[in-house]
């Protein structure tokens, strides 16, 4: 299970889907963002210092991994002193969670754009049940696209947001910027999943066929996301989930190269599984 995933379920009522799961709370100057929109002078350039320490932080980890993104690499990049650097960002690990942020909400937007441009022209005033599916289809397509193409441009931060967790950043108790963005990324998948289950319901397995102890996870999984669906619903989601992340971090990670030059036509073929979990047709038949 992937950072973004797992938080979503230690959220309570704020997570995707629900109330709350809507983006982060803004900079280390407060929630709306460093200095906000109305801000003085010095707000804006406190602001825009922050701006500048998040972007040298994630060069930094594009160009030499996260070990490279110390204070005093960062400092030396932007002219500052190390400890200069306290008055913007508490701890190292505070400056590395911002910039989790960034990315989870730049992922996001990009996913999000990508299913608004996917989504048809209205057809009449009436939609056949053909229509909804393959434009519910379009959307959750265009969605996992996305989220494959921005992984392979961005390997450096897909390994940051969904590898192995940095030393210090995997307390899943605490609940700051970069798990309120890790919330939202996390909610539009959830939303797509919710908005087909309301307007084309699917067969998922039955509260009595899924083992106990499995069944009391998804149970508390569900709650904390504040969602009515059954407990079949979630495992579903979560299956289709596993099927996403694990084809593209294979990819991302180089872990297909042993028998596939271009693993694209998989990942296509990979569509048409994820969508029959769904009880929709990749590509749509008539």
């Amino acid at each position: 299970m992937t950072q973004a995933v797992e938080i979503a379920g230690n959220a309570g009522s704020g997570g995707p889907g629900g109330p709350g799961g809507t983006g982060g709370t803004g900079g280390p100057g407060g929630t709306g963002g460093p200095g906000g929109p109305g801000g003085s002078r010095r707000d804006r350039l406190r602001a825009a210092t922050i701006e500048e320490i998040i972007a040298t932080a994630r060069r930094l980890l594009v160009a030499s991994g996260p070990e490279a993104v110390s204070l005093r690499a960062i400092a030396r990049e932007m002219g500052m002193t190390a400890p200069g650097l306290y008055r913007y960002f508490g701890s190292h690990e505070d400056l590395i969670r911002h910039v989790i942020a960034g990315i989870f909400t730049e992922l996001g937007a990009d996913i999000r754009q990508a299913i608004g441009a996917a989504v048809p022209a209205q057809q009449g005033s009436g939609e056949s049940e053909y229509f909804i599916r393959a434009k519910v289809t379009g959307k959750m397509v265009a969605a996992c696209r996305e989220f494959r193409r921005w992984a392979l441009n961005h390997k450096a931060e897909f390994a940051l947001l969904f590898g192995v967790p940095l030393p210090g950043l995997d307390d899943r108790q605490r609940h700051d910027v970069a798990q309120e963005c890790a919330l939202a990324f996390a909610g539009t998948f959830f939303a797509l999943f919710a908005e087909l289950w309301q307007v084309a319901p699917f067969a998922v397995p039955a509260a009595g066929e899924i083992d106990a102890g499995l069944l009391d996870q998804l149970t508390r999984y569900r709650d904390g996301l504040g969602t009515d669906m059954p407990a079949g619903a979630m495992l579903t989601f979560l299956r289709c989930w596993t099927l996403l992340y694990g084809a593209v971090s294979m990819e991302v990670f180089g872990h297909m190269s042993f028998a596939l030059e271009d693993p694209a036509p998989m990942f296509e073929f990979m569509l048409g599984d994820l969508a029959g979990m769904v009880g929709l047709s990749y590509p749509p038949r008539p």
